[in-house]
């Protein structure tokens, strides 16, 4: 804070202090006419910052006046919610009193004792506005109007200023933005963008939903062409061949998903007197994609590929996503590789970053290794990997003790159950089922984490500029009600004095394990902790329960790892530190700041367009009978959890007829029957609806 700002705050501060003129208040500061533009800057600043106030020409600090600075979460056609700066605790306000606020705005609330749970307030002024995109339904109005039904950024339509696009029909799924606004939400006009088709089509609503969340599926003419040209160069040049550590006669192979087409790493294995010798490939993007040029500068607006059902939507074109870049079989590639050299417990004891060249033996696929492990494969296997055999039995091997070695330093296993979805060739959901994680995918996972690392380390011992994946421990009070819901349901776990540690979470994981628990206090753990994130400064990852940890394995699809591999291809070819440090030092910030953004845009667009499709798939079993789980309960319902990863909401108005009451917690129970509905149990349900345009899926309790 400038000299000046500390002024005026102090000049203002006192709860009963009236507001003042800039008059009386350069007054009372006894501001010189040299001062004047220095004075202005800072009430300027305060102003910007929500810290003063101006209203009818006279000023008050903002605390003073009672008012707290918030941002509006979420709006319905009757409340809101406003998050005050700072606060964990969201304020309840009726909608009459929210001044049109929406989603994202900045408004300054007056807070007061509500007659619920929450606080409540108003809002007495909307000091930034956010006009964003967002997705929604095409709908007509009472008077022949047309409107647009939000899917998630109001509860309630917006009417449409103007004419929607030519061809677009009542039911289209749209990208929208706010046209005017008024006082009141109803007020507020919105103007169409573009449409995409019927919104009983999950294909047409992803793509609405990428666009919201500024996914762009193609990309600019100059960066297209510029992939294109490298993809066309005549090969790697022969310097630069005589420049790598030339690893061609190593046996190195890739192991992936059957689909996949951007391979960004392989590895190499071998036994040593000492213990072993681990080679984790990379592909050397940074070679292709050059700083601040038009590939570069896409691949930072995207900051990640996403993935969603069958489809891709790559940080980086398929000239070199899925060619020149991806580690391809039998074909020479340029290679980031860190060569690790473990003790036979699975220590480290020494690793080195190298630029090579590299070609893959073979393009492993999971299922095909999982089948070689477990015995199982066909002799069309067994031929493909005759000559790797040995080595993915010692992969098996050194997995295992790199495993046991994690979980004794506090690691979790936190098997989440994820989805896969089968898309036929009409882009109609043909199929629902859990995507299967066996033996292959945790030793390549186990082989990353301690890439992943080395690079951390080497960074922090170098004082290099960087970019650390960082997770923070959960806060006290989702710890608190993790251990409270662990209580109800019979868990036996010993509470934190302090923190609690990631061992502790391990031990409540090993717990339920095989209990049929296991995938709700999963999700219920994952939960209670912070989002992971990426950083210039390195606070350690609790999840991981690992002091040093990046991204530095996958440049193709993620733009922190790339940004890693050009800081740490400036050192290892001899670049002075001073001059990383001014090249990178303050874009590896920017770089983790936005990267951030983006995988939670990536993320949540990821699960709402997995939702369409999930919502399309059940629309032929309307009607009909399933098992599943309640892996939810609110006040309005539970959700129950299909063996086929598939959610819906049994609503509270179609439970069986009794005098149902929630607990506030984890259960529901029937004062007359004694019946309960509780967190875990196993319970029948019938699909009563399906909406594909929201992502949902209606059941309700067989009798």
């Amino acid at each position: 804070m400038s000299k000046f700002e500390s002024k005026i705050t102090s000049a203002l501060r006192g709860k009963n202090r009236p507001p003042v003129t800039l008059r009386e208040l350069a007054k009372t500061l006894r501001v010189k006419k040299s001062q004047k533009q220095e004075f202005l800057d800072a009430v300027n600043e305060l102003k910007r910052q929500n810290k003063v106030i101006e209203r009818g020409g006279k000023f008050i600090l903002t605390e003073s006046a009672g008012l707290s600075p918030a941002q509006v979460i979420k709006v319905t056609s009757t409340f809101g919610f406003a998050r005050p700066e700072g606060a964990e605790t969201d304020v309840f306000i009726p909608g009459r009193l929210l001044m049109g606020a929406m989603p994202g705005d900045t408004v300054l609330i007056r807070q007061k004792r509500g007659s619920g749970q929450l606080p409540e307030g108003e809002v007495l002024q909307v000091v930034a506005q956010v006009d964003q995109k967002f997705s929604g339904v095409l709908q007509t109005t009472e008077n022949g109007g047309w409107a647009v039904m939000p899917d998630s950024y109001v509860k309630f339509p917006l009417k449409i200023q103007g004419k929607p696009p030519k061809g677009a029909e009542v039911g289209y799924k749209v990208l929208a933005e706010l046209a005017g606004r008024g006082d009141r939400h109803s007020q507020h006009t919105v103007r169409v963008l573009e449409a995409f088709g019927n919104s009983d089509s999950a294909q047409a609503c992803c793509s609405a939903v990428l666009a919201a969340g500024d996914i762009f599926t193609e990309f600019p003419l100059e960066v297209l062409e510029q992939a294109r040209a490298i993809a066309a160069g005549d090969g790697i040049h022969p310097k630069e061949l005589e420049a790598r550590l030339d690893l061609r006669d190593m046996p190195i192979f890739t192991i992936d998903g059957a689909d996949t087409k951007d391979i960004d790493d392989a590895i190499s294995l071998s036994r040593t007197p000492e213990g072993w010798e681990l080679g984790v490939h990379i592909a050397d993007v940074s070679y292709y994609v050059t700083h601040q040029s038009p590939l570069d500068q896409e691949a930072f607006t995207r900051g990640t590929s996403v993935y969603y059902a069958d489809s891709v939507v790559p940080m980086l074109p398929k000239e070199l996503s899925n060619g020149i870049c991806s580690l391809n079989p039998d074909e020479d590639r340029l290679a980031f590789s860190v060569l690790l050299k473990l003790d036979k417990e699975g220590a480290l004891r020494s690793c080195e970053f190298q630029k090579t060249v590299i070609r893959s033996r073979a393009k492993g696929v999971y299922s095909e290794i999982n089948a070689l492990l477990d015995g199982s494969a066909d002799e069309a296997v067994l031929a493909k990997y005759s000559s790797l055999t040995t080595i993915i039995h010692e992969m098996r091997e050194l997995a295992a003790i790199l495993t046991a070695a994690r979980m004794a330093r506090g690691g979790m296993e936190l098997d989440t159950v994820e989805s896969k979805i089968v898309v036929g060739p009409d882009g109609k959901a043909t199929d629902v089922k859990v995507r299967e994680r066996g033996e292959s995918e945790r030793i390549i996972e186990e082989f990353m984490l301690m890439a992943n690392e080395a690079a951390a380390k080497l960074a922090l011992e170098k004082a290099l500029p960087f970019v650390f994946r960082v997770h923070e421990p959960p806060a006290p009070d989702k710890v608190t009600a993790l251990y409270d819901v662990l209580d109800q349901l019979g868990i036996k776990a010993k509470r934190p004095k302090g923190g609690v540690t990631t061992a502790q979470l391990a031990a409540i994981l090993a717990r339920v394990k095989d209990t049929g628990l296991e995938p709700l206090i999963g999700t219920m753990v994952l939960r209670a902790m912070a989002k992971a994130r990426y950083s210039e400064r390195n606070i350690g990852h609790f999840g991981l329960s690992l002091k040093d940890y990046t991204h530095f394995t996958s440049p193709i699809r993620r733009y922190p790892d790339l940004t890693i591999h050009r800081i740490l291809s400036a050192y290892v070819t001899g670049m002075k530190k001073e001059n990383i440090v001014r090249r990178f030092g303050k874009f590896a910030g920017r770089s983790a700041d936005h990267s951030t953004v983006r995988e939670l845009a990536a993320m949540s667009a990821e699960r709402s367009c997995e939702d369409c499709y999930k919502a399309e798939y059940m629309t032929r079993f309307v009607g009909e009978e399933f098992d599943g789980v309640i892996s939810g309960v609110t006040a309005f319902g539970v959700y129950v959890r299909l063996e086929n990863t598939v959610e819906g909401l049994c609503g509270m108005r179609d439970f069986p007829r009794g005098d149902w009451a929630f607990d506030g917690s984890i259960a529901f129970v029937d004062n007359l029957s004694g019946r309960r509905l509780r967190m875990g149990d196993k319970v029948r349900v019938k699909v009563a609806a399906t909406h594909v345009s929201a992502g949902q899926i209606d059941f309700v309790l067989a009798q």
